[in-house]
């Protein structure tokens, strides 16, 4: 991975529409050459795939809600979460709860119903999204240098 590569990742990640012909432009290559790049990150796994972001408004669904699931049967939570349509991400997390849900859903009944699913398995918490400051932001290839040191405490004597 290279400079080139980490600016293809970006312009592609913010819109995965661009022609190759476009994207060589923006990121100061040929289109040859940014066609060759793309294909190789996309076999290297990099690339994993290209997808629409749409407005869960738009579609219907007034309410986002975070959703923390406590300690249950990982296997029966992973079939619920297969079977809930409004579960739009899932992460097995470490800590108190053992999963934390991201939901949408029409209204507050909608939630309560999806919720009571997820409540018979375990102990549940519910967050709604008043508003995202970020979503969607690029991810770069990581920099060792881009990591900062741990601030040091000088002691003088």
């Amino acid at each position: 991975m290279d400079a080139h590569d980490g600016r293809i990742l970006a312009e592609l990640q913010a819109d995965g529409r661009l022609s190759m012909a476009e994207l060589g432009r923006r990121v100061h290559l040929s289109q040859p050459a940014v066609t060759e790049r793309v294909r190789k990150l996309e076999a290297a796994g990099v690339i994993l795939g290209y997808g629409a972001r749409v407005d869960h408004e738009r579609l219907g669904y007034g309410i986002r809600a975070l959703v923390r699931v406590g300690r249950a049967e990982y296997a029966r939570v992973v079939k619920l979460i297969e079977n809930t349509p409004e579960v739009l991400n899932a992460f097995n997390v470490t800590g108190e709860d053992s999963w934390i849900l991201e939901i949408a859903v029409i209204d507050v009944s909608h939630l309560d119903a999806v919720v009571t699913g997820f409540c018979l398995l375990a102990q549940t918490s519910t967050c709604i999204v008043l508003n995202a400051a970020r979503e969607h932001a690029p991810l770069l290839p990581a920099r060792r240098e881009a990591i900062r040191p741990p601030i040091r405490k000088v002691t003088g004597r």
